[in-house]
């Protein structure tokens, strides 16, 4: 018995000097040392191993990245904003539902109320503090411009206003197209006028149906 409580006791003694955050004068025992340290290129880096001289090496020729495959043939107006003609679309190409109105109306306030405030007036924080220029959406132009000449806008920016390809997915504009159209039809609600009609497009060939794009988060 007596040696039993021996050797349970030199057991916890060994388990002690395991404990966390003890030191050890020895260096760590690498059991597969290829795990820790691995020959790799830094970003950016030479290589005398390709013709080019480049260790970072070009996608194959057609490639697409995951989720960016797109058929600019028969679903151009939801990718581009544009027909096949080239004229931009009148209206969203997609369904408008109220979680697409809440997605807008959520993007548009992390994204576009600091320049244009949330009621579409132009007067944001940045107007308020840097006077920087913001129209106002409820200005005739903008009431009548083509939802696709906004999608465009959006993604490519224009004057002082930055693109927004990467920021916001191509379904997040379209969304927060369909926001700014509720705040603008609002508006001339509570001002007693009438919805202007859009500026006129150029009519094109029907276009193979679009698909419903999912809204993630």
């Amino acid at each position: 018995m007596r040696r039993t409580h021996y050797a349970l006791a030199l057991v916890l003694l060994s388990l002690s000097g395991c404990a966390r955050g003890c030191t050890s004068s020895r260096p760590p025992i690498h059991l597969n040392p290829n795990m820790d340290v691995q020959p790799r290129y830094e970003p950016q880096a030479g290589s005398a191993f390709f013709y080019d001289g480049a260790a970072m090496r070009p996608p194959v020729p057609g490639t697409v990245a995951r989720g960016e495959l797109r058929d600019l043939v028969n679903e151009a107006p939801y990718w581009t904003g544009k027909d096949t003609a080239g004229a931009f679309v009148a209206s969203v190409p997609l369904e408008v539902t109220d979680a697409v109105r809440e997605r807008g109306r959520q993007r548009y306030d992390i994204y576009c109320a600091t320049c244009h405030d949330k009621g579409g007036d132009g007067k944001g924080i940045l107007f308020e503090r840097g006077k920087v220029p913001t129209p106002s959406f409820h200005i005739d132009r903008l009431r009548q411009m083509p939802d696709g000449q906004i999608f465009d806008t959006v993604t490519n920016g224009l004057g002082l206003m930055p693109s927004y390809r990467y920021p916001i997915p191509v379904a997040d504009r379209w969304a927060i197209i369909v926001h700014l159209r509720a705040l603008q039809a609002r508006r001339l609600e509570r001002m007693g006028g009438a919805a202007p009609v859009q500026a006129a497009v150029p009519e094109a060939a029907p276009a193979a149906e679009t698909p419903s794009p999912q809204v993630t988060p």
